[in-house]
């Protein structure tokens, strides 16, 4: 299954009684935005997954902007959006993927493989003229299982990572954020010393879809740069968008990358730390 699937395609499934359809669009200014969203019109049959509530743990003075959450909240989440092993799930945003794509991360990091993004998010969608509904479906709860994400690095396994170069951290934040030029979120500028820039800009069309498969994997194996896709680990602000470069790399085929869930804003936690504002 490819990890994307278009509007045209999605469109053919919404009767299907195995497909979990969840809207995740989100606003890192406006906390509440997504959900009035969603509220005011979305794919039908759609749940509603808020990033700070349910795709995050509360933040923490060790932690950055959004944790992993618990692999019990996570499960709970899950067995009441009535999840099972069976299920094929479809997250889609406003447009690129960025929002929607952690919770294509945070579910193939338990394990379960049938789950895609709707490529170009509800922009897409509107784009064809496929309809919205306000109204709401009831879901029987399941009882799945609680799991471990895998496929993660702490704060501490980057540093040691870094110190014996094992790893080739790539950060999803744009140049400006990268190189320290502009910083409107995070209290410090710049990136983590070694680390490389790709942008997630980079996967995109101008209309916010994902390139083909075979120019993404042309781009990223220019970053990577003779480097195995399984040394990379993917971070940016806060571990969102680190997962739609990880999105990215499975389209492109090029598998095997793990997520800096802490990312920049957990690395900046200790003001020992190093910052850098140059680029390799």
């Amino acid at each position: 299954m490819s990890p994307l699937i278009t509007a045209t395609e999605l469109s053919t499934l919404l009767d299907d009684p195995k497909l979990l359809l969840v809207d995740c669009r989100f606003d890192l200014a406006k906390p509440d935005w997504g959900s009035s969203e969603y509220a005011q019109g979305h794919i039908d049959g759609a749940i509603y997954a808020h990033l700070n509530d349910e795709l995050s743990s509360p933040v923490t003075l060790q932690t950055g902007r959004h944790p992993l959450p618990s692999a019990a909240a996570f499960a709970a989440t899950l067995q009441r959006w009535g999840l099972d092993e069976n299920t094929r799930v479809v997250a889609y945003d406003q447009g690129n993927g960025a929002f929607a794509a952690r919770l294509w991360w945070l579910l193939r990091a338990i394990g379960h493989e049938t789950v895609q993004v709707l490529d170009g998010g509800l922009a897409a969608w509107k784009a064809v003229g496929l309809p919205l509904t306000t109204a709401t479906r009831e879901r029987k709860a399941s009882s799945l299982p609680v799991r471990e994400f895998r496929d993660w690095l702490g704060t501490e396994q980057v540093e040691q990572a870094l110190a014996a170069r094992t790893i080739t951290l790539v950060d999803a934040r744009s140049p400006e954020r990268f190189l320290g030029q502009q910083e409107p979120i995070d209290p410090v500028a710049g990136h983590v010393p070694g680390a490389l820039n790709h942008p997630l800009t980079d996967n995109l069309q101008a209309d916010g879809r994902f390139l083909p498969a075979e120019a993404l994997r042309e781009r990223w194996l220019r970053t990577l740069a003779g480097r195995s896709p399984q040394t990379l680990v993917s971070m940016c602000g806060s571990g969102i968008t680190a997962c739609h470069n990880l999105l990215a790399l499975e389209v492109a085929g090029l598998p095997g990358g793990r997520l800096y869930a802490g990312s920049w804003s957990e690395w900046i936690r200790d003001p020992k730390r190093p910052a850098a504002t140059q680029a390799l």
